[in-house]
C-alpha cells in the first residue's frame, strides 16, 4: 500500500502535545480524503512519548512508531522517519504544529504546480504569526538564515521552518544520502536538492511560536554553524565529482 501522504514528526521528549497533534493531523487528512501514515520518529525519548504513541497505534491510528534508543538530533530522526514512509507525498511536521496541519494544501498546490519540494515560509509572511518567539529566537534565526543565503542556498529565505512537503520519491532519494544529525539538516538536504537540479519554492504560511522548543541558543547554534562548514566540505566534493563524472563523459 502506498498511501497518498506520509507525515514525518521527528519527537523528543513530546508527550505533552504529540498526541493532541497527531489526533489534529489524523482528523484533517481524513477530512480532505487523502490516505496517510502518520510516522512519529523518536529520538530517545526520555518521558512518555512512545507510550502517547503506542496508545495510538492500539486505538486503530493510521500511526508508525520508529524508535531510537540514544538522542542524536532531529536530523536523525528526521531521516529515519523518511526512509521508513511509502507514501506519494512525505510531510514533515514538527510536533508542536506550529504551522497548522491546514495550511497543508498550500504545499500541495505548489507540489500540483510542479515543485518537488514546497517549504514553509514564515519569513515570506512575517505578519502571519499569531504568537511571536522571544527576540532571541528571531535574532538567531536571521542570523543564521543570512548565513545559509550568503554560502549555500541563495534565495531560500527559511530553510528552518519545520514544515516542509517533498515529493515522495524525491525525499526517499536525497534522505540516505545526508549525514547531518542536528538542527541543520534542513540545510543540507535543500542544498542537495538544489544540487541535484530539484524544483524547490517557498509558500507563505501562516504560523505560531509554540513554547518548549528543545533549542538552545548557544549550544545548538554553535552545533548548526559547525554543520555548516561540513555541509559546504561535502559539497564541494559532491561538485567535484559531478564535474570529474562530466569530464570521463565528455567524448572531446
Amino acid at each position: 500500500m502506498h498511501p497518498d501522504l506520509s507525515v514525518v514528526i521527528p519527537t523528543f521528549n513530546e508527550a505533552d502535545r504529540i498526541g493532541a497533534s497527531v489526533q489534529a493531523v489524523v482528523t484533517h487528512l481524513d477530512r480532505r480524503g487523502l490516505s496517510h501514515e502518520v510516522i512519529v520518529s523518536d529520538d530517545g525519548s526520555t518521558d512518555p512519548t512512545r507510550e502517547v504513541v503506542a496508545r495510538l497505534v492500539r486505538e486503530g491510528l493510521p500511526v508508525v512508531l520508529v524508535e531510537a534508543s540514544v538522542n542524536r538530533g532531529k536530523g536523525r530522526a528526521v531521516r529515519r522517519g523518511v526512509l521508513a514512509s511509502a507514501g506519494a507525498g512525505v510531510l514533515v511536521a514538527d510536533a508542536d504544529l506550529a504551522i497548522p496541519i491546514t495550511q497543508l494544501d498550500v504545499l500541495m498546490a505548489a507540489l500540483d504546480a510542479g515543485a518537488d519540494i514546497a517549504l514553509g515560509s514564515r519569513r515570506l509572511n512575517p505578519q502571519g504569526a499569531s504568537v511571536r518567539p522571544p527576540r532571541s529566537r528571531e535574532i538567531l534565526g536571521w542570523t543564521f538564515n543570512l548565513l545559509v543565503q550568503a554560502t549555500l542556498l541563495r534565495g531560500i529565505w527559511d530553510t528552518q521552518c519545520g514544515f516542509k512537503l517533498f515529493r515522495g520519491e524525491v525525499a526517499r532519494r536525497l534522505f540516505p544520502h545526508c549525514v547531518i544529525d542536528g538542527f541543520a539538516y534542513d540545510v543540507e538536504v535543500l542544498a542537495l536538492a538544489r544540487r541535484t537540479g530539484c524544483a524547490i519554492v517557498e509558500v507563505p504560511v501562516a504560523w505560531s511560536h509554540a513554547g518548549g522548543s528543545s533549542v538552545r541558543i548557544l549550544r545548538d547554534g554553535a552545533a548548526m554553524l559547525r554543520d555548516m562548514a561540513r555541509i559546504a566540505r561535502r559539497l564541494s566534493r559532491f561538485d567535484a565529482a559531478a564535474a570529474a563524472s562530466a569530464q570521463a563523459d565528455d567524448p572531446a
